[in-house]
Protein backbone atom coordinates (compact mmCIF):
# COMPACT_ATOMS: atom_id res chain seq x y z
CA UNK A 1 0.00 0.00 0.00
CA UNK A 2 2.78 2.33 1.16
CA UNK A 3 4.33 1.51 -2.40
CA UNK A 4 0.94 3.12 -4.37
CA UNK A 5 0.29 6.15 -2.10
CA UNK A 6 4.23 6.36 -2.94
CA UNK A 7 3.86 6.64 -6.47
CA UNK A 8 0.69 8.80 -6.27
CA UNK A 9 3.29 11.00 -4.10
CA UNK A 10 5.84 11.05 -6.30
CA UNK A 11 3.42 11.83 -9.74
CA UNK A 12 2.62 15.05 -6.89
CA UNK A 13 5.67 16.28 -6.38
CA UNK A 14 6.28 16.46 -10.50
CA UNK A 15 3.28 18.20 -11.04
CA UNK A 16 3.99 20.32 -8.29
CA UNK A 17 7.83 20.79 -10.27
CA UNK A 18 6.16 21.30 -13.36
CA UNK A 19 3.01 23.73 -11.94
CA UNK A 20 6.18 25.54 -10.29
CA UNK A 21 7.64 26.42 -13.59
CA UNK A 22 4.79 26.92 -15.73
CA UNK A 23 2.12 29.25 -13.50
CA UNK A 24 4.99 32.66 -13.86
CA UNK A 25 5.57 31.39 -17.48
CA UNK A 26 2.42 31.27 -18.11
CA UNK A 27 1.13 34.57 -15.97
CA UNK A 28 3.55 36.73 -17.82
CA UNK A 29 3.10 35.26 -21.19
CA UNK A 30 -0.73 35.84 -20.60
CA UNK A 31 -0.88 38.86 -18.10
CA UNK A 32 -3.27 38.84 -15.14
CA UNK A 33 -6.37 39.61 -17.69
CA UNK A 34 -5.14 36.39 -19.83
CA UNK A 35 -4.71 34.11 -17.22
CA UNK A 36 -8.01 34.95 -14.75
CA UNK A 37 -9.64 34.01 -18.06
CA UNK A 38 -8.16 31.22 -18.10
CA UNK A 39 -8.99 30.38 -14.63
CA UNK A 40 -12.34 31.13 -15.31
CA UNK A 41 -12.48 28.94 -18.53
CA UNK A 42 -11.04 25.96 -16.59
CA UNK A 43 -12.97 26.46 -13.32
CA UNK A 44 -16.54 27.02 -15.75
CA UNK A 45 -15.94 23.44 -17.33
CA UNK A 46 -14.77 21.99 -14.44
CA UNK A 47 -18.27 22.06 -13.48
CA UNK A 48 -19.20 19.72 -16.37
CA UNK A 49 -17.63 17.14 -14.88
CA UNK A 50 -20.61 16.86 -12.07
CA UNK A 51 -22.70 15.33 -15.42
CA UNK A 52 -20.37 12.10 -14.84
CA UNK A 53 -22.72 11.61 -12.02
CA UNK A 54 -20.67 9.83 -9.97
CA UNK A 55 -20.01 6.97 -11.58
CA UNK A 56 -16.28 6.97 -11.20
CA UNK A 57 -16.30 6.48 -7.67
CA UNK A 58 -19.14 3.86 -8.39
CA UNK A 59 -16.82 2.16 -10.96
CA UNK A 60 -13.86 1.85 -8.97
CA UNK A 61 -15.80 0.72 -5.85
CA UNK A 62 -18.11 -2.20 -7.82
CA UNK A 63 -14.78 -2.87 -10.13
CA UNK A 64 -12.55 -3.76 -6.75
CA UNK A 65 -15.42 -5.75 -4.98
CA UNK A 66 -15.91 -8.24 -8.45
CA UNK A 67 -11.88 -8.60 -8.59
CA UNK A 68 -11.42 -8.90 -4.89
CA UNK A 69 -14.41 -11.84 -5.38
CA UNK A 70 -12.28 -12.42 -8.41
CA UNK A 71 -15.52 -12.68 -10.91
CA UNK A 72 -14.12 -11.24 -14.25
CA UNK A 73 -17.63 -11.62 -16.08
CA UNK A 74 -18.79 -9.23 -13.30
CA UNK A 75 -15.82 -6.91 -13.60
CA UNK A 76 -16.46 -7.23 -17.40
CA UNK A 77 -20.23 -6.46 -17.06
CA UNK A 78 -19.57 -2.86 -14.83
CA UNK A 79 -16.68 -2.06 -17.49
CA UNK A 80 -19.16 -1.98 -20.22
CA UNK A 81 -22.02 -0.65 -18.38
CA UNK A 82 -20.01 2.13 -17.39
CA UNK A 83 -18.37 2.98 -21.03
CA UNK A 84 -22.04 3.27 -22.11
CA UNK A 85 -22.86 5.72 -19.33
CA UNK A 86 -19.87 7.58 -19.91
CA UNK A 87 -20.56 7.95 -23.92
CA UNK A 88 -24.27 9.11 -23.05
CA UNK A 89 -22.50 11.36 -20.72
CA UNK A 90 -19.89 13.32 -22.68
CA UNK A 91 -22.76 13.66 -25.64
CA UNK A 92 -24.64 15.72 -23.11
CA UNK A 93 -21.78 17.50 -21.72
CA UNK A 94 -21.17 18.80 -25.37
CA UNK A 95 -24.98 20.40 -25.64
CA UNK A 96 -24.15 21.65 -21.90
CA UNK A 97 -21.22 23.40 -22.92
CA UNK A 98 -22.03 24.87 -26.12
CA UNK A 99 -24.15 27.31 -23.59
CA UNK A 100 -21.48 27.71 -21.37
CA UNK A 101 -19.23 28.93 -24.57
CA UNK A 102 -22.10 31.55 -25.87
CA UNK A 103 -22.69 32.86 -22.20
CA UNK A 104 -18.49 33.26 -21.39
CA UNK A 105 -18.26 36.55 -22.58
CA UNK A 106 -21.81 37.79 -21.57
CA UNK A 107 -21.73 37.04 -18.54
CA UNK A 108 -18.25 37.75 -17.59
CA UNK A 109 -16.62 41.47 -18.23
CA UNK A 110 -13.54 39.80 -20.39
CA UNK A 111 -11.42 42.43 -22.32
CA UNK A 112 -12.32 42.74 -25.76
CA UNK A 113 -9.08 41.50 -27.20
CA UNK A 114 -9.02 38.51 -25.64
CA UNK A 115 -13.19 37.46 -26.63
CA UNK A 116 -12.27 35.84 -29.15
CA UNK A 117 -9.85 33.32 -28.16
CA UNK A 118 -11.67 32.79 -25.14
CA UNK A 119 -14.78 31.43 -26.59
CA UNK A 120 -13.04 29.37 -28.89
CA UNK A 121 -10.39 28.12 -26.16
CA UNK A 122 -13.60 27.41 -23.98
CA UNK A 123 -15.12 25.27 -26.69
CA UNK A 124 -11.70 23.17 -26.98
CA UNK A 125 -11.93 23.17 -22.99
CA UNK A 126 -15.66 21.88 -23.60
CA UNK A 127 -14.75 19.22 -26.34
CA UNK A 128 -11.28 17.72 -23.89
CA UNK A 129 -13.95 17.77 -20.58
CA UNK A 130 -16.65 15.66 -22.90
CA UNK A 131 -14.04 13.18 -24.46
CA UNK A 132 -12.74 13.17 -20.53
CA UNK A 133 -15.78 11.07 -19.58
CA UNK A 134 -14.55 8.12 -21.53
CA UNK A 135 -11.01 8.51 -20.38
CA UNK A 136 -11.35 8.25 -16.75
CA UNK A 137 -12.45 4.07 -17.60
CA UNK A 138 -8.78 3.17 -17.56
CA UNK A 139 -8.01 4.87 -14.68
CA UNK A 140 -11.12 3.07 -12.95
CA UNK A 141 -9.65 -0.16 -14.32
CA UNK A 142 -6.21 -0.21 -12.53
CA UNK A 143 -7.21 1.50 -9.73
CA UNK A 144 -9.45 -1.37 -9.09
CA UNK A 145 -6.73 -3.52 -9.90
CA UNK A 146 -4.41 -1.47 -7.07
CA UNK A 147 -1.76 -0.99 -10.24
CA UNK A 148 -1.06 2.53 -9.01
CA UNK A 149 2.31 2.60 -10.12
CA UNK A 150 1.88 1.37 -13.47
CA UNK A 151 -0.82 3.53 -14.04
CA UNK A 152 1.24 6.62 -12.43
CA UNK A 153 4.17 5.73 -15.22
CA UNK A 154 1.56 6.96 -17.88
CA UNK A 155 0.53 10.07 -15.99
CA UNK A 156 4.38 11.09 -15.62
CA UNK A 157 4.51 10.55 -19.22
CA UNK A 158 1.25 12.71 -20.13
CA UNK A 159 2.75 15.10 -17.34
CA UNK A 160 6.30 15.77 -19.24
CA UNK A 161 4.01 15.97 -22.37
CA UNK A 162 2.10 18.76 -20.92
CA UNK A 163 4.93 20.53 -19.52
CA UNK A 164 6.96 20.47 -23.11
CA UNK A 165 3.95 21.98 -25.34
CA UNK A 166 3.09 24.48 -22.60
CA UNK A 167 6.73 25.68 -22.77
CA UNK A 168 7.11 25.13 -26.44
CA UNK A 169 3.81 26.34 -28.42
CA UNK A 170 3.34 29.26 -25.81
CA UNK A 171 6.49 30.53 -26.37
CA UNK A 172 5.32 30.64 -30.41
CA UNK A 173 1.79 32.11 -30.17
CA UNK A 174 0.31 33.04 -26.74
CA UNK A 175 -3.30 32.22 -27.05
CA UNK A 176 -5.85 30.71 -24.27
CA UNK A 177 -6.96 28.38 -27.89
CA UNK A 178 -3.04 27.13 -27.61
CA UNK A 179 -3.28 26.22 -23.78
CA UNK A 180 -7.17 23.99 -24.57
CA UNK A 181 -5.45 22.41 -27.21
CA UNK A 182 -2.32 21.17 -25.44
CA UNK A 183 -5.12 20.06 -22.67
CA UNK A 184 -7.09 18.06 -25.33
CA UNK A 185 -3.63 16.32 -26.63
CA UNK A 186 -2.65 15.54 -23.42
CA UNK A 187 -5.81 13.46 -22.97
CA UNK A 188 -5.72 11.60 -25.99
CA UNK A 189 -2.16 10.51 -25.10
CA UNK A 190 -3.23 9.70 -21.49
CA UNK A 191 -6.26 7.80 -22.62
CA UNK A 192 -4.19 5.56 -25.27
CA UNK A 193 -1.27 4.92 -23.38
CA UNK A 194 -3.44 3.44 -20.26
CA UNK A 195 -5.77 1.66 -22.77
CA UNK A 196 -2.74 -0.27 -24.21
CA UNK A 197 -1.35 -1.06 -21.00
CA UNK A 198 -5.01 -2.36 -19.56
CA UNK A 199 -4.85 -4.67 -22.51
CA UNK A 200 -1.72 -6.24 -21.78
CA UNK A 201 -1.77 -6.67 -18.17
CA UNK A 202 -5.40 -7.79 -18.14
CA UNK A 203 -6.31 -10.40 -20.91
CA UNK A 204 -8.85 -11.19 -19.21
CA UNK A 205 -10.69 -7.75 -19.03
CA UNK A 206 -12.25 -5.98 -21.84
CA UNK A 207 -14.15 -2.56 -23.13
CA UNK A 208 -17.17 -4.31 -25.16
CA UNK A 209 -20.70 -2.25 -25.00
CA UNK A 210 -21.84 -5.16 -25.64
CA UNK A 211 -21.51 -6.09 -21.75
CA UNK A 212 -23.96 -2.80 -20.68
CA UNK A 213 -26.13 -4.07 -18.48
CA UNK A 214 -29.15 -1.63 -17.11
CA UNK A 215 -29.11 -3.59 -13.78
CA UNK A 216 -25.67 -2.74 -13.35
CA UNK A 217 -26.80 0.82 -14.06
CA UNK A 218 -29.27 0.66 -11.25
CA UNK A 219 -26.79 -0.42 -8.93
CA UNK A 220 -23.99 1.75 -10.04
CA UNK A 221 -26.63 4.93 -9.68
CA UNK A 222 -27.84 3.77 -6.23
CA UNK A 223 -24.41 4.67 -4.95
CA UNK A 224 -23.28 7.63 -7.55
CA UNK A 225 -26.01 9.66 -6.77
CA UNK A 226 -24.26 10.61 -3.44
CA UNK A 227 -21.19 10.33 -5.03
CA UNK A 228 -22.39 13.35 -8.19
CA UNK A 229 -23.78 15.82 -4.51
CA UNK A 230 -19.72 14.99 -3.36
CA UNK A 231 -18.59 16.19 -6.10
CA UNK A 232 -21.40 19.01 -6.57
CA UNK A 233 -20.02 19.88 -3.10
CA UNK A 234 -16.17 19.98 -3.73
CA UNK A 235 -16.87 22.04 -7.13
CA UNK A 236 -18.48 24.46 -4.53
CA UNK A 237 -15.71 24.13 -2.20
CA UNK A 238 -12.77 24.67 -4.55
CA UNK A 239 -13.47 25.87 -8.21
CA UNK A 240 -16.46 28.32 -6.81
CA UNK A 241 -13.84 30.95 -5.91
CA UNK A 242 -12.85 32.08 -9.60
CA UNK A 243 -16.41 32.85 -10.39
CA UNK A 244 -16.98 34.59 -7.67
CA UNK A 245 -14.27 37.05 -7.72
CA UNK A 246 -14.42 37.01 -11.68
CA UNK A 247 -18.09 38.69 -10.91
CA UNK A 248 -17.61 40.53 -7.80
CA UNK A 249 -13.75 41.85 -8.21
CA UNK A 250 -13.54 41.18 -11.87
CA UNK A 251 -11.01 39.10 -13.70
CA UNK A 252 -7.48 40.64 -13.07
CA UNK A 253 -8.00 39.87 -9.56
CA UNK A 254 -8.48 35.85 -9.62
CA UNK A 255 -4.48 35.20 -10.69
CA UNK A 256 -3.58 36.43 -6.76
CA UNK A 257 -6.24 33.71 -5.31
CA UNK A 258 -5.67 31.07 -7.99
CA UNK A 259 -1.61 31.52 -7.36
CA UNK A 260 -2.55 30.72 -3.67
CA UNK A 261 -4.63 28.34 -3.86
CA UNK A 262 -2.71 26.29 -6.33
CA UNK A 263 -0.30 25.12 -3.27
CA UNK A 264 -3.16 23.95 -1.43
CA UNK A 265 -4.57 22.21 -4.18
CA UNK A 266 -1.23 20.84 -4.13
CA UNK A 267 -1.14 19.57 -1.09
CA UNK A 268 -4.81 18.59 -1.56
CA UNK A 269 -3.31 16.31 -3.74
CA UNK A 270 -0.39 14.77 -1.67
CA UNK A 271 -4.00 13.94 0.55
CA UNK A 272 -5.91 12.49 -2.11
CA UNK A 273 -3.16 10.16 -3.23
CA UNK A 274 -3.84 8.55 -0.15
CA UNK A 275 -7.58 8.59 -0.80
CA UNK A 276 -7.39 6.66 -4.08
CA UNK A 277 -5.75 3.91 -2.77
CA UNK A 278 -7.82 3.97 0.74
CA UNK A 279 -11.14 3.96 -0.56
CA UNK A 280 -10.90 0.61 -2.91
CA UNK A 281 -8.45 -1.05 0.10
CA UNK A 282 -11.33 -0.23 2.43
CA UNK A 283 -13.91 -2.26 0.20
CA UNK A 284 -11.39 -4.90 0.05
CA UNK A 285 -10.97 -4.80 4.28
CA UNK A 286 -14.97 -4.75 4.40
CA UNK A 287 -15.74 -7.55 1.61
CA UNK A 288 -12.99 -10.20 3.33
CA UNK A 289 -14.19 -9.22 6.58
CA UNK A 290 -11.25 -7.96 8.02
CA UNK A 291 -12.64 -5.13 10.08
CA UNK A 292 -9.72 -4.89 12.45
CA UNK A 293 -7.02 -4.11 9.89
CA UNK A 294 -9.79 -1.98 8.26
CA UNK A 295 -9.97 0.27 11.72
CA UNK A 296 -5.77 0.13 11.76
CA UNK A 297 -6.07 1.36 8.34
CA UNK A 298 -7.82 4.50 9.26
CA UNK A 299 -5.91 5.66 12.30
CA UNK A 300 -2.74 4.77 10.78
CA UNK A 301 -3.02 6.86 7.67
CA UNK A 302 -5.22 9.78 9.64
CA UNK A 303 -1.70 10.34 11.33
CA UNK A 304 -0.02 10.48 8.80
CA UNK A 305 -2.24 12.61 6.79
CA UNK A 306 -2.16 14.86 9.81
CA UNK A 307 1.81 14.50 10.13
CA UNK A 308 1.62 15.86 6.34
CA UNK A 309 -0.38 18.26 6.70
CA UNK A 310 1.36 19.74 9.95
CA UNK A 311 4.89 19.39 7.92
CA UNK A 312 3.59 21.11 4.93
CA UNK A 313 1.76 23.69 6.44
CA UNK A 314 4.17 24.85 8.78
CA UNK A 315 6.07 26.44 5.57
CA UNK A 316 3.39 27.93 4.00
CA UNK A 317 2.06 29.81 6.63
CA UNK A 318 5.20 31.04 7.49
CA UNK A 319 7.47 31.72 4.41
CA UNK A 320 4.59 30.17 1.98
CA UNK A 321 4.05 34.29 0.94
CA UNK A 322 7.69 35.30 0.99
CA UNK A 323 7.57 32.47 -2.22
CA UNK A 324 4.97 33.37 -3.90
CA UNK A 325 6.21 36.85 -3.95
CA UNK A 326 9.70 35.50 -5.19
CA UNK A 327 7.96 33.23 -7.49
CA UNK A 328 5.45 35.01 -9.19
CA UNK A 329 6.01 38.73 -8.24
CA UNK A 330 6.63 40.92 -5.70
CA UNK A 331 2.92 42.37 -6.08
CA UNK A 332 1.61 38.85 -4.87
CA UNK A 333 3.20 38.50 -1.47
CA UNK A 334 0.47 40.47 0.53
CA UNK A 335 -2.52 39.42 -1.41
CA UNK A 336 -2.12 35.98 -2.55
CA UNK A 337 -0.31 35.83 1.01
CA UNK A 338 -3.02 36.56 3.19
CA UNK A 339 -5.24 33.94 1.15
CA UNK A 340 -2.42 31.20 1.57
CA UNK A 341 -2.71 31.61 5.45
CA UNK A 342 -6.17 31.05 5.86
CA UNK A 343 -6.26 28.11 3.35
CA UNK A 344 -3.65 26.35 5.05
CA UNK A 345 -4.93 26.97 8.43
CA UNK A 346 -8.19 25.23 7.86
CA UNK A 347 -6.21 22.59 5.99
CA UNK A 348 -4.96 21.34 9.48
CA UNK A 349 -8.43 19.96 10.40
CA UNK A 350 -10.15 19.30 6.40
CA UNK A 351 -7.29 16.99 4.93
CA UNK A 352 -6.88 14.29 7.45
CA UNK A 353 -10.86 14.05 6.94
CA UNK A 354 -10.47 13.94 3.25
CA UNK A 355 -7.66 12.09 2.61
CA UNK A 356 -8.57 9.16 4.87
CA UNK A 357 -12.06 9.59 6.46
CA UNK A 358 -14.29 10.29 3.74
CA UNK A 359 -12.70 7.86 1.13
CA UNK A 360 -13.56 5.25 3.40
CA UNK A 361 -16.74 5.64 4.13
CA UNK A 362 -16.99 5.71 0.95
CA UNK A 363 -15.39 2.71 0.20
CA UNK A 364 -17.79 1.16 3.06
CA UNK A 365 -20.38 2.10 1.11
CA UNK A 366 -21.92 5.19 4.14
CA UNK A 367 -21.73 7.69 1.31
CA UNK A 368 -25.17 9.56 3.04
CA UNK A 369 -24.10 11.98 5.74
CA UNK A 370 -20.30 12.92 3.98
CA UNK A 371 -22.16 13.64 1.02
CA UNK A 372 -24.72 16.06 2.54
CA UNK A 373 -22.20 17.41 4.67
CA UNK A 374 -19.76 18.15 1.89
CA UNK A 375 -22.58 19.61 -0.44
CA UNK A 376 -23.92 21.85 2.85
CA UNK A 377 -20.31 23.09 3.23
CA UNK A 378 -20.31 23.88 -0.99
CA UNK A 379 -22.88 25.86 -0.74
CA UNK A 380 -21.81 27.24 2.37
CA UNK A 381 -19.00 28.75 0.55
CA UNK A 382 -20.32 30.23 -1.87
CA UNK A 383 -22.78 32.31 0.77
CA UNK A 384 -19.99 33.51 2.77
CA UNK A 385 -17.43 33.90 -0.28
CA UNK A 386 -20.25 35.98 -2.47
CA UNK A 387 -20.64 38.01 1.26
CA UNK A 388 -17.00 38.51 2.06
CA UNK A 389 -15.85 39.50 -1.49
CA UNK A 390 -16.74 43.18 -0.82
CA UNK A 391 -15.84 43.87 2.48
CA UNK A 392 -12.79 41.98 2.59
CA UNK A 393 -12.09 41.10 -0.59
CA UNK A 394 -9.71 38.05 -1.33
CA UNK A 395 -9.10 37.04 2.16
CA UNK A 396 -13.14 37.38 2.68
CA UNK A 397 -13.47 34.46 -0.51
CA UNK A 398 -11.13 32.65 1.82
CA UNK A 399 -12.82 32.72 4.87
CA UNK A 400 -15.22 31.80 2.68
CA UNK A 401 -14.06 28.66 1.63
CA UNK A 402 -12.12 27.82 5.11
CA UNK A 403 -15.18 28.17 7.52
CA UNK A 404 -17.22 25.18 5.76
CA UNK A 405 -14.13 22.80 5.30
CA UNK A 406 -13.67 22.78 8.50
CA UNK A 407 -17.06 22.38 9.73
CA UNK A 408 -17.26 19.67 6.78
CA UNK A 409 -14.23 17.60 8.73
CA UNK A 410 -15.95 17.72 12.57
CA UNK A 411 -19.03 15.81 10.92
CA UNK A 412 -17.67 13.79 8.71
CA UNK A 413 -15.15 12.54 11.33
CA UNK A 414 -17.85 12.03 13.95
CA UNK A 415 -19.59 9.53 11.35
CA UNK A 416 -16.81 7.56 10.19
CA UNK A 417 -15.33 7.09 14.63
CA UNK A 418 -19.01 5.76 14.83
CA UNK A 419 -19.02 3.54 11.70
CA UNK A 420 -15.78 1.85 12.60
CA UNK A 421 -16.75 1.80 16.43
CA UNK A 422 -14.16 4.01 17.55
CA UNK A 423 -14.42 6.33 20.28
CA UNK A 424 -14.03 10.25 19.63
CA UNK A 425 -11.83 10.18 22.58
CA UNK A 426 -9.45 7.23 21.54
CA UNK A 427 -9.41 8.70 17.44
CA UNK A 428 -7.78 12.34 19.00
CA UNK A 429 -5.56 10.68 21.31
CA UNK A 430 -3.67 8.76 19.34
CA UNK A 431 -4.02 11.03 16.19
CA UNK A 432 -3.50 14.66 16.90
CA UNK A 433 -1.25 15.55 20.44
CA UNK A 434 2.02 13.66 19.59
CA UNK A 435 1.69 15.35 16.17
CA UNK A 436 1.01 18.91 16.87
CA UNK A 437 4.03 18.34 19.16
CA UNK A 438 6.00 16.91 17.32
CA UNK A 439 5.70 20.11 14.39
CA UNK A 440 6.55 23.03 17.20
CA UNK A 441 10.26 22.39 16.79
CA UNK A 442 9.88 22.78 12.74
CA UNK A 443 7.53 25.83 13.37
CA UNK A 444 9.79 27.46 15.72
CA UNK A 445 12.92 26.91 13.21
CA UNK A 446 11.05 28.37 9.95
CA UNK A 447 9.80 31.22 12.86
CA UNK A 448 13.58 31.63 13.37
CA UNK A 449 14.60 31.70 9.53
CA UNK A 450 12.24 34.39 8.65
CA UNK A 451 12.15 37.04 11.24
CA UNK A 452 16.40 36.43 12.55
CA UNK A 453 17.96 34.94 9.50
CA UNK A 454 15.37 37.22 7.44
CA UNK A 455 15.02 34.72 4.88
CA UNK A 456 14.12 36.58 1.37
CA UNK A 457 16.09 34.74 -1.38
CA UNK A 458 15.06 31.48 -3.02
CA UNK A 459 18.70 29.70 -1.84
CA UNK A 460 17.07 31.01 1.90
CA UNK A 461 14.25 29.58 1.64
CA UNK A 462 15.41 26.20 0.06
CA UNK A 463 17.68 25.81 3.27
CA UNK A 464 15.37 26.86 5.65
CA UNK A 465 12.81 23.96 4.24
CA UNK A 466 15.59 21.69 4.45
CA UNK A 467 16.44 22.50 8.03
CA UNK A 468 12.69 22.09 8.91
CA UNK A 469 12.60 18.66 7.42
CA UNK A 470 15.86 17.33 8.89
CA UNK A 471 14.17 18.28 12.48
CA UNK A 472 11.17 16.62 11.36
CA UNK A 473 12.90 13.64 10.04
CA UNK A 474 14.72 13.73 14.05
CA UNK A 475 11.12 14.46 15.73
CA UNK A 476 8.67 12.35 14.05
CA UNK A 477 10.90 8.37 14.23
CA UNK A 478 11.53 9.80 18.14
CA UNK A 479 8.96 11.03 19.64
CA UNK A 480 5.68 10.96 17.22
CA UNK A 481 5.86 7.53 16.37
CA UNK A 482 7.93 6.23 18.99
CA UNK A 483 6.35 3.43 20.03
CA UNK A 484 3.43 3.74 17.40
CA UNK A 485 1.05 0.49 17.61
CA UNK A 486 -0.13 0.68 13.89
CA UNK A 487 3.75 2.24 12.40
CA UNK A 488 6.71 0.23 13.21
CA UNK A 489 9.71 2.06 11.95
CA UNK A 490 12.63 -0.61 11.85
CA UNK A 491 13.79 -0.66 8.66
CA UNK A 492 12.76 -4.57 7.93
CA UNK A 493 9.01 -3.27 9.06
CA UNK A 494 9.01 -0.32 6.76
CA UNK A 495 10.14 -2.87 3.98
CA UNK A 496 6.94 -5.71 4.80
CA UNK A 497 4.72 -2.13 4.96
CA UNK A 498 5.69 -1.13 1.54
CA UNK A 499 4.85 -4.18 -0.14
CA UNK A 500 1.48 -4.64 1.57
Amino acid sequence: MLRSIGSNWLLTALTIGATYVLTPFVIHTMGDSGYGTWTLITALTGYMSLLALGVPMACVRYLAQHVTEGDTARVNGVIGSCAGLYLMVGVASLVVGIGLTMALTTVYDIPASLQPQARLGCALMVLQVSLGFIGLLPEGIMFAHHDFVARNVVRVAALALRFGLTLGLLALHASLVVLAAIQLATLVFDFTATLVLIRRRYPGVRVHLGDFDWGVVRRIFSFSLYVLLLGAGARLSFETDALVIGAVLGVAAIPFYAVANSLIVYLLEFTIAIAAVVSPMATRLETAGRRDELVALFLKWSKISLSLALMAGAFLVVLGPRFIGWWIGGGYEEGSGAVLRILTISCFAFLPVRGVALPILMGLGKPRTPTIAFLGAGVLNLVLSVVLARPLGLAGVALGTAIPNVLFAAVVLVVACRELRIGMGAYLRYVVPRACAGALPPLALLIWCKTGMQVQSFPGMVAAGAAMLAVFAITWPLFVYRGDPYVDLRPRRLLDWSRA
